[in-house]
């Protein structure tokens, strides 16, 4: 099971920051607590976050970290702001490099405040570990990355935690499989719904692999073939309206070939002259199918909704 750190945390913790270990004594660990599944995967968890995040420590003010966790966890707003976030990880970024013989070696790098250092570390940690709240003990997972910051004695052993590891990550990719095959079945269902409401729109043109398409602009030139590359604008949405893509936001076309994209788009393309805008509906199977998009904005079976201008067949 891979170490529960995200972004700024995970960039700072994988490098090599200098420096020794000062945190307070490690509470003793009530064994009982260990001989549910919960608490020895909230001990595994810690001690991942701790191994993960050590060569950091001697930046980090773990009663700061724990807080931001907590908050994190439950919701709360961020308890550094904005600019007292970019402060400290820039100053972390610059002590690194230097460690790393990155930067010049006269380069003066600020002090870290740990307590900000603690809060950043502790608010990323925290949000990573927010969709696990239900499975966890925060403080276990906190005592556990305590005593591995520590360099002390572990409560469970390396077999132990590898064995709870593998079990926990299996259970939840069960879980997740579980929650995607039930999403997928409600987006389809949702999706033919809506495509056979749909289809009675005026204006609306539904092909034999039904797909749905409405002219929104007709062009004059030519229509691409199947091995022709293309330049478009477009945006794609989902049926609640929500833009997961915009060449328009972009403020630049997209220029691909036909056989590179979603099978919706490589047949609704071959309808469109060049010049022309359509809107398409693009059922599941025709978009990202079951698998959507990994992590979103797609999700499995999800029907589409295109507005695309065809600008041109590239050479």
């Amino acid at each position: 099971m891979k170490h529960f750190v995200r972004g700024a945390a995970a960039i700072l913790a994988s490098a090599a920051l200098l420096g020794g270990v000062q945190v307070p004594a490690a509470h003793a660990q009530d064994s009982s607590e260990l001989a549910t599944e919960r608490g020895r995967v909230s001990y595994m968890v810690g001690h991942d976050i701790g191994r993960s995040l050590k060569p950091a420590a001697a930046d980090i003010d773990l009663d700061a970290f724990g807080r931001a966790v907590r908050n994190a966890v439950q919701g709360g707003e961020p308890l550094l702001s904005p600019e007292q976030a970019e402060e400290t990880g820039q100053v972390l970024l610059m002590k690194m490099a230097k460690a790393a013989g990155q930067a010049p070696a006269d380069l003066e790098v600020p002090p870290v405040d740990p307590e900000n250092a603690g809060l950043l570390f502790g608010a990323d940690i925290g949000r990573s570990l927010e969709p696990l709240a239900g499975e966890i003990d925060l403080d276990i997972v906190l005592r556990a990355m305590r005593t591995t910051f520590e360099g002390g004695s572990l409560a469970l052993d390396e077999a132990t935690l590898d064995s709870t590891r593998s079990a926990f990550a299996a259970r939840m990719q069960a879980v997740a499989a579980e929650k995607a095959q039930a999403v997928a079945g409600s987006n389809q269902q949702e999706g033919e719904a809506f495509l056979a409401q749909n289809k009675r729109q005026k204006g609306v043109f539904t092909t034999g692999s039904g797909l749905q398409y409405m002219v929104l602009r007709q062009g004059a030139g030519q229509r691409p073939r199947p091995d022709d590359r293309v330049r478009v604008n477009y945006e794609g949405s989902l049926l609640d309206g929500t833009v997961f893509d915009s060449s328009y936001e972009r403020g630049q076309p997209a220029e691909f070939g036909l056989q590179q994209v979603i099978p919706g788009w490589t047949e609704g393309l071959q309808l469109m002259p060049v010049g022309a805008k359509y809107r398409f509906w693009i059922p599941g199977e025709l978009g990202y199918g079951r698998a959507g998009t990994p992590g979103g904005p797609i999700g499995p079976n999800a029907t589409l909704v295109f507005e695309v201008e065809l600008q041109a067949i590239a050479e």
